[in-house]
């Protein structure tokens, strides 16, 4: 036999001998939370798996057997991030056409382990959800315990995060990420008022399902939710702002539709599990949406809603003038009143480069920020600051500026002007002003 034949028949002997799998594992994706880790394999395939854990020594491990599976990258190098995950690796495989993958996890944790099916945005998944503190505090950001008693509570929700990018603008721009900026801004600025403090739902890049955005606002008591998003359309020219609150309707525009079909595709992306998705604590706007409470927590949300736009249309073209109506989960607390507002129109190129300007994120925060303080300064919750430190009258005499009121009251310019609405420092004499106190 010719040397050349030979050869040949040795390499296909070799090909029939290599395995063939039915899968492979494209990609390896890590997202910490204050209170768990996900974890999100990209396969090719439905994934056939099973999982168990070794928790008699340490390192602690999760052991997850990938039925005849290959993998196209290394397992080890995939960033964690996570204070739950000290190491992610290969190990033996129990058998030759599978992958075992370990976990070594710092503490004993009860994973949950579901695959997800192919969607519009990514292909077939298997998730992890380890339960536990998994990212280290962030220094502005306010924990449920940090939270007291007497100031009034803003939950600050900002949109999407994790597996669910949002909005994609046409450079690229994730609204998760824009969205969060804003979200930490505004942060920052109510927790520097002595009268309020905010609480953020989503306080990094991982994804909170809406339902569970809404019980978190529950959970601690607060006096307004105010949800972070960026807008976007099937065409580039739609621009400006917007404020969003709960209808017991279905929305009757087309950009409420979107916005409700973008809501559905959230949980979707974001890999909330049926159980979760169909969990109907509110009976979803049926049974709630009759109650006194919820009542209550739609026409305060629609006041404050009102109050924000008349503070965004001084620095940003607004789209709509008035709070418009969408039935969104996130806003269907039935005790915590909520709104959402929409930054800007991150598929318009000129809005998109916008809602990138550290600049114009700081002023939209802003804009919120003396929308909800110009709320609750007319409508004080009972027992906190704004209630308790009511204004006094004072008649404008000659002479009198507002820093002079300032100074007599141990008060500020803007807390004057904020109170009584003025859109100048001009005062005429006889003018009744609300000074409001410092306590």
């Amino acid at each position: 036999m010719h040397r050349w034949l030979m050869g040949i028949l040795a390499c296909l002997a070799t090909l029939t001998l290599a395995p063939v799998y039915a899968n492979s594992i494209e990609n390896v994706r890590v997202w910490p939370a204050p209170d768990n880790t996900r974890v999100v394999f990209d396969l090719s395939e439905t994934p056939a798996f099973s999982y168990f854990t070794l928790y008699d020594t340490k390192p602690y491990r999760l052991v997850i057997d990938f039925d005849n599976t290959n993998r196209k990258i290394d397992v080890s190098k995939v960033p964690t991030d996570s204070l739950l995950i000290s190491k992610i690796r290969l190990s033996t495989p129990k058998d030759k056409q599978s992958t075992r993958i370990v976990f070594e996890l710092t503490e004993k944790v009860d994973p949950t382990v579901f695959p997800l099916a192919a969607n519009d945005r990514y292909g077939e998944r298997l998730v992890v959800d380890l339960p536990g503190r998994s990212i280290a505090r962030s220094a502005p950001v306010l924990r449920a315990s940090d939270l007291k008693e007497r100031k009034v509570t803003v939950a600050i929700d900002a949109g999407h995060g994790g597996d669910d990018p949002g909005s994609i603008g046409p450079a690229g721009t994730y609204e998760k990420h824009v969205v969060l900026k804003i979200s930490r801004a505004l942060a920052d600025m109510i927790n520097e008022d002595p009268a309020m403090q905010a609480y953020l739902i989503r306080s990094d890049d991982y994804y909170v399902g809406l339902k569970a955005r809404t019980r978190k606002a529950e959970e601690i008591k607060a006096d307004l939710l105010v949800s972070v998003h960026a807008d976007a359309f099937t065409t580039p020219q739609p621009r400006g702002a917007s404020v969003w609150v709960l209808s017991n309707r279905r929305a009757n525009n087309e950009m409420g539709r979107l916005l409700e079909d973008k809501e559905r595709l959230s949980d979707v992306l974001g890999g909330v599990e049926i159980s979760i998705q169909t969990d109907d604590t509110y009976g979803y706007l049926n049974e709630a949406l009759v109650s006194m409470s919820m009542d209550h927590a739609m026409a305060s949300g629609y006041e404050a809603a009102e109050e924000i736009i008349n503070e965004m249309k001084k620095i940003t073209r607004m789209h709509k003038s008035k709070p418009q109506h969408a039935s969104l989960a996130v806003l269907t607390s039935g005790s915590v009143p909520s709104m959402l507002v929409e930054t800007g129109f991150i598929s318009n190129p000129e809005e998109e480069r916008l809602l990138l300007s550290n600049k114009y994120q700081q002023q939209i925060a802003r804009a919120v920020y003396h929308g909800v303080r110009s709320y609750f300064t007319r409508k004080p919750p009972d027992g906190t600051y704004f209630a308790t430190n009511r204004a006094s009258k004072h008649v404008v005499r000659s002479g009198e500026s507002l820093s002079v009121l300032a100074e007599r009251y141990n008060t500020s310019v803007q807390a004057i002007k904020e109170r009584n609405k003025l859109k100048s420092t001009v005062l005429k004499v006889g003018q009744v002003l609300d000074i409001p106190s410092s306590g």
